[in-house]
């Protein structure tokens, strides 16, 4: 049981003033953390007990224990490097490094946070859709682009559109047996959260793809999955989001692929003798 750091970093900025100083509390004393009790916490932190279950559920996390325990577990992960940012004048071999070891960051944070009951009904949803429609703008169109390629090569009917009116008039064509994905790391695209609103009111399933936390996206639709990536000044949400959002995007694509093995393996190799005879 992991994660509590994570969620704490990924929704730092959205909380209140008093969970904020419970959340820099955490943050910066977390072996301390784990062994005190909410009274013991509201006092290191300035706060009430009240706001530290408030912030458990800020985090969707049962109790103040549950949220301990992430924490614990968080710590227990030795392989946990954190954030770097690039600087002035680097060397190659130190952005070859920073780069590469910040992406497998996100990774490994993204799966401390990814609802693996979430996962199971958006593969549930998807594997028996009848056609699947990726929304996604600018940087998160490029990952709807990548879905809409990997399911079509296993006989999914999909689409992604780049222009934002498309989709939107998209949307209106969904019914009860298709699916949306809608890719938006901020979660508050807007052309992103009409799309899904209006493919939803059709009955259309719809799942999100967003940072951890409450957004706007994420709260409309049946199904909300979450990447993270803590971003600095020089690194763009357009950087780790995109590895992490490919990441879920190959886990949705595997875990659909796998139910119809069989069936998939054909199309896969049939695609793959089309295009290697071009």
């Amino acid at each position: 049981m992991n994660g509590g750091l994570v969620r704490l970093r990924e929704v730092y900025n959205t909380l209140n003033p008093s969970e904020h100083k419970i959340a820099t509390f955490i943050l910066q004393n977390p072996d301390e953390m784990i062994h005190l009790s909410v009274a013991e916490l509201a006092t290191r932190s300035g706060a009430s007990q009240a706001a530290i279950i408030r912030l458990c559920k800020t985090l969707e996390i049962k109790s103040y224990q549950d949220l301990k325990l992430k924490v614990a577990g968080d710590l227990r992960g030795a392989e946990t490097t954190g954030y770097q940012e690039i600087r002035p004048n680097d060397t190659i071999s130190s952005i070859i490094q920073s780069v590469s070891n910040n992406n497998i960051q996100s990774i490994r944070d993204t799966l401390k946070i990814l609802d693996e009951e979430a996962v199971e009904r958006s593969v549930t949803a998807l594997t028996n859709a009848k056609r699947i429609y990726f929304f996604g703008v600018g940087a998160s169109n490029l990952i709807a682009m990548d879905a809409q390629q990997k399911f079509m090569r296993i006989n999914k009917t999909s689409f992604s559109f780049a222009d934002p009116h498309v989709q939107l008039t998209s949307a209106v064509t969904l019914t009860p047996e298709d699916a949306a994905v809608c890719i938006s790391y901020s979660g508050e695209t807007d052309e992103v959260i009409r799309s899904a609103s209006i493919a939803k009111k059709n009955g259309c399933t719809t799942i999100s793809l967003t940072r951890y936390g409450n957004t706007s996206l994420s709260s409309i639709v049946d199904i909300a999955l979450f990447n993270s990536s803590t971003e600095n000044e020089i690194r763009s949400g357009a950087m780790a989001s995109r590895i992490t959002q490919l990441n879920v995007i190959d886990i949705l694509y595997l875990s659909v692929a796998s139910r119809n093995y069989e069936q998939s393996v054909k199309y896969l190799e049939q695609t793959r003798q089309a295009i290697r005879g071009l």
